[in-house]
Parts: C-alpha cells; structure tokens; sequence
C-alpha cells in the first residue's frame, strides 16, 4: 500500500514470504540516505512449549490503514527518508519470518529510533491477532506487558 507515487512509504500485508535484501536494496536507492536500518521478527519456538506454528490473522483494510500511519509518524518524528513495512499473516512456522521494518535515514539515530519506533508501535496498535498451535494445543496469543511499556515511552519524547 503506498498512498501515491511520491510518497517514501510502502506497506504490505502478505501471506506470501519477503526478500530483506531487496528491501535493503530498494531502501539504499533511496536520495540523500545515509543510513538503513532493517529489523526482521521470526516465529520463535520455546522449549517448552514445542511450538508447530503460529496463525497470524488481521482485519484487512484497517491493518494496512494502520500500519501507514504509524510509518508517516515515524517519518515525521525522525525526518526518515523512506519505509518499508512487509507483515506477513497464515499459518506460519518456526524460523519463518513475520515482519519486516527497514527504513532510510540521513543519520544512523533517527533510523535507528524510527525503525524501534515503528515495531514498538506495530506490536501494540495494530489489528493482528496470533494464534499458537502447539503440543498442548491451541490457544489466543495475549499481549505482553513488555511490549505496552515499549510502546509507553515514546508518548515521553
């Protein structure tokens, strides 16, 4: 999803799976970059609960709507130059990737603090929803407090 031609965000929410290294290269094609920063989420297993996958579900329409605002956000806070924001939803297993966040800065701060930004963000206010399938069963994945404090700090800056 990119709202126009000029805009530097793009926004994907996918079924199928992402090349971060042409993610990487399209953010480098960038003007006036300086910096890239690119962070990818895997499904993760835990020992004890012998993970076989994790369902990711999301409202179509509104996930896209919100995962845009956030980028716009961020690139107004952190004078970013570009975004790029790929989630992947189905049914996916351990070590499949989940989420890609790359962004393209004139210093490497602003596209450090703009890529943490955006996860922070994306991890609390955007409508996703997992569910783990493991061998105990299946159950709702719910929110971590972890993740609500991340998110808490940036209404500090």
């Amino acid at each position: 999803m990119t709202k126009d031609q000029s805009s530097p965000i793009t926004v994907k929410v996918q079924t199928e799976d992402f090349s971060q290294e042409l993610i990487y290269k399209q953010l480098a094609a960038t003007p006036y970059c300086g910096a890239i920063v690119t962070f990818v989420g895997l499904v993760r297993d835990h020992p004890e609960l012998e993970l076989k996958a994790l369902e990711l579900e999301h409202y179509p329409g509104m996930t896209e709507h919100c995962l845009y605002s956030i980028a716009e956000e961020a690139v107004q806070r952190f004078s970013l130059k570009a975004v790029q924001i790929v989630h992947r939803v189905g049914y996916l297993t351990p070590e499949q990737q989940i989420v890609v966040v790359g962004v393209a800065a004139g210093h490497r701060s602003d596209a450090f603090a703009g890529a943490e930004f955006i996860m922070d963000y994306l991890k609390t206010q955007v409508p996703i929803w997992k569910k783990q399938h493991d061998t105990s069963g299946t159950l709702w994945v719910e929110a971590k407090t972890s993740d609500q404090q991340q998110y808490n700090r940036w209404s500090k800056c």
